[in-house]
């Protein structure tokens, strides 16, 4: 007992542990408050997983191409929504379902960049570190908060961006409206699948965002494992959150400070299992779906599909 607080007091002091919770968690919080945006609107978008890939080998793809890290976030940006728009489209407007079609999406799109990753081989370098006068020289949370590559920055304005959309106009309104009794929305003359297409498009551009930053912003390479379920972690984020703003952003924390756990216990000599460590954020992951799951109120149509005229 006496060896496990000891490892936990060197994580908590730790510099590199801040440093790669900010990192993990702005990556999660990135596609988590995508994915509250379609949930709101009763889309239970599966296929987030696959517009985080995508994002991230456009993105690869387009810094190989172009070699500016700006255009290489805006082609990731443009991958995720071209996944969202094969989800939005096939889920609602043809009457696929939607389960079906974001695994589907996910298959589909691991194997297509796997195949284009060998072939094309993406040169990828990150973006340059930005650190913020003052602010970074703050012990332990300082470099963590405002000593990262300038894309991570992109999470600040994102976040209450989001909120806004979601709280503050009447496009965020007919979208919770829909996610919460769209035959109701619908006699107000509301075009409910069509607000749901776009609350996946919207996931769409912050997925894709995601896997931008996570390839120029944090590893500065990109590889087709490099996702490994993160985009089901968003989910759960969200599920975690109550389908909240705040809440979406402290799960993503709660993930983040779990999955930088792990990646610091080895680097500070800890010899533990790395089939353990590995499986930490998972575990995690599925406890707090079990628990929150039945302790908060989802949206009371979501994954519920729309058929105009059928209760």
């Amino acid at each position: 007992m006496g060896d496990f607080l000891g490892a936990v007091g060197d994580v908590l002091t730790s510099s590199t542990f801040y440093a790669s919770a900010a990192r993990l968690s702005a990556l999660l919080m990135f596609a988590a408050v995508g994915e509250l945006v379609a949930e709101r609107a009763g889309t239970l978008n599966i296929s987030v997983e696959g517009m985080f890939l995508s994002g991230a080998f456009a993105s690869a793809l387009g810094y190989h191409l172009t070699g500016s890290v700006v255009l290489g976030l805006v082609v990731g940006i443009a991958g995720g929504l071209l996944i969202a728009a094969l989800q939005a489209n096939l889920s609602h407007r043809l009457p696929a379902d939607q389960f079906v079609v974001g695994l589907t999406l996910n298959v589909l799109v691991v194997g297509l960049a796997a195949f284009l990753d060998s072939n094309i081989k993406p040169v990828v370098e990150a973006a340059s570190v930005l650190e913020i006068p003052l602010l970074s020289d703050i012990p332990l949370i300082g470099p963590a908060l405002f000593g990262q590559t300038w894309p991570v920055y992109l999470i600040y304005p994102l976040v209450p961006a989001i909120g806004w959309l979601l709280y503050r106009t009447r496009w965020g309104l007919e979208v919770r409206a829909v996610g919460e009794n769209p035959q109701s929305a619908d006699v107000s003359g509301i075009h409910v699948n069509k607000r749901r297409r776009q609350s996946i498009y919207v996931s769409g551009l912050a997925a894709g965002l995601a896997g931008g930053v996570f390839v120029l912003g944090l590893i500065g390479s990109f590889d087709v494992g490099m996702v490994g379920g993160r985009g089901f972690v968003a989910i759960a984020a969200v599920i975690f959150g109550g389908w909240t703003v705040k809440g979406t952003v402290a799960g993503s924390l709660l993930f983040g400070v779990a999955d930088s756990f792990r990646f610091t216990l080895p680097s500070l000599g800890y010899q533990v299992n790395p089939n353990l460590l590995a499986a930490m954020p998972y575990i995690l992951t599925l406890a707090v779906m079990m628990f929150f799951a039945y302790r908060s109120r989802q949206p009371r149509a979501l994954a519920q599909p729309f058929i105009r005229g059928l209760r």
